[in-house]
């Protein structure tokens, strides 16, 4: 790919056949049980996470990458000539953006860009995708960087949250929150904005009925959807990501919409049943 790979990190939540199809190197945070570490993605996967949460009534500690883990990764890539663009989880979520930041400096004389994608799960994945296509195009190095920074705030995401359990287990939520969530079936409906997360919308009723109401409000912005490509992404959703990606392509006939299962570290956040609609805005 002219010289030129793309790394991310597991948060980006991309299939293991897109990952092993464009040839995406992926730096795995890290999901800490009691004194146990967990590589995301290689270590452990999310139904052996949502396993040990049941066993032990407790959400694990996620931790960021480390310098040394991105030096590592990228080092072999450096010695052979390549120059590297890594797209990462949003740095207001995590140190690990930061850490790429110092692992590149490490290097003398390699060219490495860090990019903040100022976003979480396929809110990264996107902007990797794009890389690659800039990529397949011809684009040279410098040419990738620059579109891709100018799409980052052009990534819309939203998910819908189905139990309040996670984020009681994480502080996100107190007792009364989850009691009285539960009680009158509300469902939160989660955007990220400026990096962060914020709560957009809170949908209350059966599942099937929150679910149809994300979709209204990504059909609501028809007209600044770009068709080429949006993804579904979930944990333990199946049929949910299965319902969206038919209407996806029903109602504005896009040309790739992809399902992809959460990581361990969003699904470690967000918990079982969740489902979001992630694309970029004209």
């Amino acid at each position: 790919m002219n010289g030129i790979k793309i790394f991310t990190d597991s948060t980006s939540d991309l299939s293991s056949d897109l990952i092993e199809e464009n040839n995406i190197g992926v730096v795995p945070l890290n999901v800490t049980f009691g004194e146990k570490v967990y590589r995301d993605g290689v270590d452990i996967t999310t139904e052996e996470l949502y396993r040990k949460v049941e066993e032990t009534d407790k959400l694990p500690i996620t931790g960021a990458v480390t310098p040394n883990e991105y030096y590592q990764a990228f080092k072999p890539y450096v010695e052979k000539g390549y120059k590297i663009i890594y797209i990462g989880l949003s740095s207001k979520l995590s140190s690990s953006l930061q850490n790429a930041i110092t692992a590149s400096r490490m290097f003398d004389n390699a060219q490495i860009e860090i990019i903040d994608s100022l976003n979480l799960s396929t809110g990264i994945g996107l902007l990797v995708m794009k890389a690659v296509d800039f990529i397949k195009d011809g684009l040279n190095f410098n040419e990738v960087v620059s579109r891709v920074r100018r799409l980052v705030s052009r990534v819309n995401t939203e998910f819908v949250i189905d139990t309040l359990d996670y984020l009681h287990k994480g502080g996100r939520c107190s007792g009364l929150e989850r009691f009285l969530g539960s009680m009158l079936r509300i469902h939160p409906v989660v955007k990220v904005v400026d990096g962060k997360m914020i709560l957009a919308e809170k949908t209350r009723g059966k599942k099937k009925r929150v679910v149809k109401r994300l979709l209204e409000r990504f059909l609501e912005n028809r007209d600044s959807i770009r068709k080429d490509r949006v993804f579904v992404t979930h944990s333990h959703s199946d049929k949910d990501a299965e319902f969206l990606q038919e209407k996806l392509r029903e109602e504005l006939n896009i040309e790739e919409v992809l399902i992809t299962g959460a990581g361990c570290v969003i699904s470690s956040h967000c918990g079982p049943g969740t489902v979001g609609i992630l694309y970029f805005e004209k």
